[in-house]
Order: structure tokens, then C-alpha cells, then sequence
């Protein structure tokens, strides 16, 4: 499995609703780098599930993330494409791009960077 396969396969789990799958494919020490107000307190797949992907869900009505192109090399893959949602308290939706810079080793994401249209997501919160 190809590094790109392994990001693919990230954003397939999350699209499916299946978290534990997203999870499992993070080393145990994965560092998780965030723009916006969803962020990882520590290192590890605990962390990010509790910081990112739960609050996310008790946040927003509905989301998406949309990958639309990947870039590799090395053991880094870059993915960009768009974040689209409706936040669950203003009813504001959001679309806006972003940038995802995702190193894998040992066929485990190690580190994710993630760049985003901050103002965007603020507005859609109403905390701009």
C-alpha cells in the first residue's frame, strides 16, 4: 500500500463514519498540527479522537472533508480539496479549501498539518 493509499484511505474511513478505521491507520505517537479551533492536547490517536474528531461531530450538523488532489514524496503526501459543512448552533454553512500535509512511516501516518481558510470556519461558528 502506496503512502497516497494509506492518506486515501484516511479520508475514506471518515467519509464512511468510521473513525476507528481513521484512527488505526495513526502511529501511536501521531503529532497532529491544527489551524482552527479543533486540535489534538497531546500525542496519539486518543488524543486526536477526543480533541478533533468528537468535537467536530458535537459541533457541526454535517461535514465533509473532500480531497480533490494528491501530491507525494518521500514519505509525504499532500492532499488538497475542500471542508464543507453546516455548524449545528448558527445553521451557517461553510465551504472553504484547505491543504493537508500528511507524513507516513512504516505505513502509519506519523504527522498531520492541516492549513484551512480560518475566517471561513470562524464565520460559519459566528466568532468572526
Amino acid at each position: 500500500m502506496s503512502n497516497t493509499d494509506i492518506v486515501r484511505g484516511f479520508y475514506a474511513a471518515l467519509s464512511a463514519g468510521d473513525a476507528a478505521s481513521a484512527l488505526g491507520l495513526m502511529s501511536a505517537d501521531i503529532e497532529w498540527v491544527a489551524m482552527w479551533p479543533y486540535r489534538a492536547a497531546g500525542r496519539g490517536p486518543q488524543h486526536v479522537a477526543e480533541g478533533v474528531f468528537m468535537k467536530l461531530q458535537q459541533e457541526w450538523r454535517s461535514f465533509q472533508i473532500m480531497p480533490a488532489e494528491f501530491v507525494a514524496e518521500g514519505n509525504a503526501v499532500l492532499s488538497v480539496g475542500r471542508f464543507t459543512g453546516v455548524h449545528a448552533t448558527t445553521g451557517k454553512d461553510v465551504d472553504c479549501a484547505y491543504a493537508h500535509l500528511w507524513t507516513i512511516e512504516a505505513g502509519r501516518i506519523t504527522r498531520f498539518r492541516q492549513y484551512i481558510d480560518t475566517l471561513a470556519v470562524a464565520e460559519a461558528r459566528g466568532a468572526a
